[in-house]
Parts: C-alpha cells; structure tokens; sequence
C-alpha cells in the first residue's frame, strides 16, 4: 500500500465551534478541544473533529491516519491517510472499519495541479462544496490501543473515490478526490449503506480557487 494512491492530504476548518455543532445537530463532548485551523497536513496526524456512527449526537477529536485494531505500533498511520472506497473492504488495513463510519468534519480542502509531467511545478486550489459551508467527507474509524503505554487511541481515515470532471483537472497526476457527502445522506452513510452507493459518479457540486 502506498501512501501516494489517494489523495487528501490537506484540510481546513475555520468555522466557529457554534456553527459546527449546529450544522451536525450534535455537541462537542471537550469544547475546548477545536482549535480552529487554515491548514490541516494529513503527516501531522493531529487529532481533528468527527461524527460517529455509535455517537451520531456529539463530536469527538480523533487522529488522522487509521490504525487497524491489529496494529502492533502506529506506523501504518503514514500510509492510510485516505482509502480508496473501490478497495476499502478487501484491504487488510480497512478491511475491519469499514462498518465503523464517521464523517469528518471540514469546511474547505486543498490540492495541487500539476504544470508539468514531474509535477516539480504546482498549482495550489482551494476547493469546498458550493451548497455546503461545513461538511463531512465520508470516513472510516478504528479504534486502537498502544500496547507499550495502555493509551487508547480514535483514528480514521478519509475515503476517496474516481475524480470528476473538476477534480480530474485539478487532481491531474492521480485523478481521485475526497467522499463529500451530500447533507441528506449523511446518516446513510452512518448507518451503513453500501459503500458502492458513495462511488463516483455519487459527488457534490465542487468549486475551486487557485491561490
């Protein structure tokens, strides 16, 4: 499994901690917790906010980069940023989450365009729905537990999927793009519903600025 498969990698989320727990109709179980981030790098593996499927009513931090529960330390977090949707539940480090679904809550993501066949020079775009002002990119959870330090640990991952027309132009050296789910299939996705359903062509309406 190689980290460069998929794609997203660069987050934002700047919206007030009000809006959020509005726009989710659910609550922040440490509200002190949010710290509201420009740029959110996917390598940091910080913790940022999400929605589980067992806890639809509040928000919880947990660490970008899935660790399967049969990790024996957290270095696969590296390569399991993003899964792809297509191949998420015969993969031996989704395989087992794929039923535990989250959505992962943002307000904008980032890309680089590609200007030339090496990608040694790049457009950088910011990109969010044109409907939504916070979303949740479709997720996958696992919990995790350090066995040198007993420390129990919430990671997930963000899944992808075959890039549209706009972010097949962006996106030009891989042609993926991140899961946003549309506001009125959020709990289907939490429920349960087969991953085939989130697929491309399934996609929101995208735009981008480069910056």
């Amino acid at each position: 499994m190689s980290k460069i498969n998929a794609m997203c990698y660069h987050t934002k989320l700047t919206a007030e901690k009000e809006d959020i727990e509005k726009e989710f109709e659910a609550t922040y179980y440490e509200p002190e917790s949010y710290i509201p981030k420009e740029a959110i790098n996917g390598f940091a593996f910080a913790k940022n906010p999400i929605v589980m499927d067992e806890d639809k009513g509040h928000i919880v931090m947990a660490n970008w980069g899935l660790i399967p529960f049969w990790a024996k330390d957290d270095s696969i977090k590296k390569m399991t940023l993003n899964s792809r949707i297509e191949t998420a539940a015969s993969k031996p480090a989704f395989r087992n989450s794929v039923k535990n679904r989250c959505l992962i809550i943002a307000d904008a993501f980032y890309e680089w365009q590609w200007l030339d066949a090496k990608g040694k020079e790049k457009q950088k775009y910011i990109i969010k729905p044109t409907d939504q002002e916070i979303f949740g990119f479709a997720g996958f959870y696992s919990e995790w537990t350090n066995h040198h330090n007993g420390e129990n640990i919430t990671s997930y991952t963000i899944a992808t999927t075959e890039a549209n027309e706009l972010m097949a132009e962006i996106h030009n050296n891989k042609k993926r793009m991140p899961i946003i789910l549309k506001k009125e299939n959020r709990n289907d996705w939490l429920k349960g519903e087969t991953l085939e359903n989130f697929q491309f062509p399934y996609e929101v309406d995208l735009i981008a600025k480069a910056i």
